[in-house]
């Protein structure tokens, strides 16, 4: 037992010889370079430039296109599907993340490429397979009309292509974490007498809220940005259907450039305060990483 005592110490200790393997002067600034440039041209210029037309005519017209009737409806529905979709994609992220990592059952494989099945399928071709669901000539389409209830071109529809399309992000982030810590903490609640939901709220939950946290960042982002699978099912009805992205499609089709620009400004400043949220988070998980390092360190030393 004393002699494991300096090989942990060991381990947590920086390696000398790392210190050693690094590429030279030139070609550490010459990556750095194409870095930047590559960064300059396709997300800084882009984004200047959106600003830049946004506030072209003036900032009189920068908020009235913000407070025009139409882009309150887009806004208003953006945040209302992403406040549902969200939710449902943490509760399916939690749900099939504990099935596959604390259980063994046939179809495992199968059900992990199912969760992957929105990534590889086209958002156009996820909308489509609403439509052909729930539209009027649909599977479930002669049943929804004779009961008056809406799917396509409405709220539900809209809710139900971006739950589809946004669902893997919480799953996604929730395996690998849930499978590299084990069962063991749950497997010692249950012999001191804990059950399931005990088990959830004290001991599983607190595991794999940072990432829990994180995927629920990445879906809403998805969320409020998607544009084909919504574009599919939502009937492109202003003022009634048309989320953010939708809406400014309209009006740059429209030619009304400084409006469309202004609206897309908006858009982009929710995804910087999705980064900004996204990257608190990033700082904190490493500081509690640090924190509980320097702790182990001190213990073994």
């Amino acid at each position: 037992m004393a002699g494991s005592v300096p090989t942990a110490a060991a381990s947590l200790a920086p390696n000398p010889s790392a210190q050693h393997r690094t590429e030279s002067g030139w070609v550490r600034w010459l990556l750095i370079g194409i870095t930047l440039l590559f960064l300059g041209l396709m997300l800084i210029l882009p984004l200047v430039s959106i600003f830049a037309e946004a506030f072209r005519k003036g900032i009189q017209v920068y908020f009235a296109a913000l407070s025009e009737p139409d882009a309150s409806a887009a806004i208003r529905l953006t945040l209302l599907t992403a406040l549902l979709s969200v939710p449902l994609n943490a509760l399916f992220g939690i749900a099939a993340a504990w099935a596959i990592t604390k259980f063994r059952f046939r179809g495992k494989q199968f059900l992990i490429t199912l969760i992957d099945l929105p990534v590889a399928v086209s958002p156009v071709i996820s909308g489509l397979i609403f439509v052909l669901m729930f539209g009027a000539h649909g599977l479930f389409g002669p049943w929804l009309s004779e009961h008056d209830i809406k799917i396509i071109f409405a709220l539900p529809g809209i809710v139900l292509a971006t739950t589809f399309v946004t669902f893997p992000f919480v799953a996604r982030e929730l395996i690998p974490l849930m499978q590299a810590q084990g069962t063991e903490e749950e497997e010692a609640a249950v012999t001191l007498g804990a059950k399931g939901w005990r088990i959830f709220w004290k001991v599983t939950l607190p595991n794999i809220k940072w990432g829990l946290l994180y995927g629920v960042i990445l879906s809403n982002a998805r969320a409020m940005g998607e544009f084909g699978a919504v574009s599919v099912v939502s009937g492109h009805i202003r003022g009634s259907t048309n989320t953010i992205p939708l809406h400014i499609q309209i009006l740059y089709n429209e030619y009304q450039f400084a409006a469309s620009f202004a609206i897309a400004s908006l858009l982009v400043l929710l995804a910087a305060l999705t980064l900004a949220v996204k990257g608190l988070m990033e700082w904190n998980m490493k500081r509690q990483a640090a924190a509980n390092e320097a702790r182990l360190l001190k213990a073994v030393t």
